[in-house]
């Protein structure tokens, strides 16, 4: 992947305050300062509230307001949700009264290109590996090819990045593992950017080429971990055991002054 060196996505000294249910100011992000480049995956841990979601939110500008920093893409200012941003939530959130390809094919149409390219539904509904599926309902589909049906609809739009925030959270191991291979199967052929927040050690060292440690709120960068091992990588390999053990130090060590949780 030679565009590796290329700055996609620039995060400067972003700081993020918002006020809970009650009223009590909580501060999500601090002095947050990062760079993605294209073509690489990236992903996001630490402790549940850290503000991994949130500042994925910021760079899909789902959530444009009250924060000091600056956040671009290609040097323009994120300033509001766009296709080049493309987003997998927690859930698959499809439409159910749509069919897989249906749901797929949102992006497309409403883009007013659907006419055009219609002909890529049926391209990522292989991609995904749903071949079949086409006029079924989420109904009628289990929880990962749901999930398989929302990163599609997400790479439909030929995003610049793609974000995903633990889409596979809620999968059985098995599942889990198999979205994990269709997940880098993807990267490798499309050399898209993926940043991915994930609470799973093992999922991040798979997936990808640097290692985002956070500290629990106020969320701040407590260190980058690169993953040289080359892909199709074993669990059960030496440097494997040994990152995964970093990893897990890095997050005790992130965890010890830990404040009391909220959800972000």
């Amino acid at each position: 992947m030679d565009k590796k060196n290329e700055i996609l996505v620039d995060v400067k000294n972003v700081s993020k305050v918002y006020y809970d249910t009650e009223g009590n100011k909580v501060e999500a992000l601090k002095d947050v300062s990062l760079q993605i480049k294209k073509g690489e995956f990236i992903s996001f841990i630490g402790a549940s509230g850290c503000g991994k979601t949130t500042l994925l939110r910021l760079i899909s500008g789902l959530d444009s307001q009250h924060y000091d920093g600056g956040l671009f893409i290609e040097g323009e200012k994120i300033t509001a949700p766009s296709c080049e941003v493309g987003f997998v939530f927690q859930q698959a959130a499809l439409f159910p009264w749509k069919t897989i390809e249906e749901n797929i094919a949102v992006g497309l149409r409403a883009r007013k290109v659907y006419g055009e390219k219609k002909d890529e539904v049926e391209k990522y509904i292989s991609m995904i590996s749903l071949d079949g599926f086409e006029k079924s309902y989420p109904h009628e589909v289990s929880g990962g090819m749901a999930q398989r049906v929302a990163i599609a609809r997400a790479l439909i739009n030929e995003p610049k990045i793609l974000l995903m925030d633990e889409p596979l959270g809620a999968l059985d191991a098995f599942t889990r593992i198999d979205l994990q291979n269709m997940i880098l199967n993807i990267w490798e052929k499309t050399h898209i950017t993926i940043a991915l927040v994930t609470h799973d050690v093992d999922e991040a060292i798979i997936l990808s080429d640097r290692i985002v440690i956070m500290t629990p709120r106020p969320g701040k960068i407590s260190e980058i971990i690169n993953v040289s091992i080359p892909h199709n990588r074993d669990r059960n390999d030496n440097e494997f055991l040994l990152i995964r053990k970093q990893i897990l130090e890095k997050l005790h060590i992130a965890a010890r002054k830990q404040l009391p949780e909220y959800n972000i």
